[in-house]
């Protein structure tokens, strides 16, 4: 189980990472565009990685390389709504970015199945901004210790966001 705690930590395996959230901070009740990050557990979906910017990841689930023409709707009224698309609409998420934030992204099946429009989108584990500078939604790693979590998941690993605050032993 990975958790991520209110005060920016991450834990895994008795490891301890910084990580980024939501610059709104955490909700139990999340909708489209609010910057906050979900609380609760979710199970973790595909992992999309840019084959020209990392060479090699070690995982235990199915990899999915980033294309120029990848993008994640996060429009509630379409039917693509938090979704894989392979072309551009009106409102989406590019993946292949020109930063690298998206270099690694995993999906956190959050509003998954069933998709309820409006409640949420594109909530990823991808690499954190400099600085660990908050997100708008999703969490964010520095990009070593990501590929360092992603050695060690399980094919099965669940993501628990939790309101509780890390207090290290």
């Amino acid at each position: 189980m990975i958790t991520v705690y209110k005060n920016n930590k991450l834990k895994h395996q008795n490891r301890i990472y910084n990580c980024s959230l939501g610059i709104n901070g955490l909700t139990k009740n999340k909708i489209e565009g609010d910057g906050c990050t979900p609380i609760g557990s979710f199970s973790l979906g595909r992992i999309f990685y840019r084959i020209d910017r990392v060479k090699k990841l070690e995982v235990k689930k199915k990899l999915s390389v980033i294309k120029k023409n990848m993008f994640w709707s996060d429009d509630p009224f379409s039917a693509d709504y938090n979704k894989l698309i392979l072309s551009k609409s009106d409102s989406c998420e590019k993946l292949y970015r020109k930063d690298y934030i998206y270099d690694i992204l995993v999906v956190i099946n959050f509003n998954i199945k069933p998709i309820q429009k409006g409640k949420g989108s594109a909530i990823f584990l991808h690499v954190a901004k400099l600085g660990y500078k908050p997100t708008r939604g999703c969490i964010g790693l520095k990009k070593n210790d990501l590929i360092d979590v992603l050695k060690k998941i399980t094919k099965n690993e669940k993501i628990k966001i939790t309101s509780r605050t890390y207090i290290s032993a």
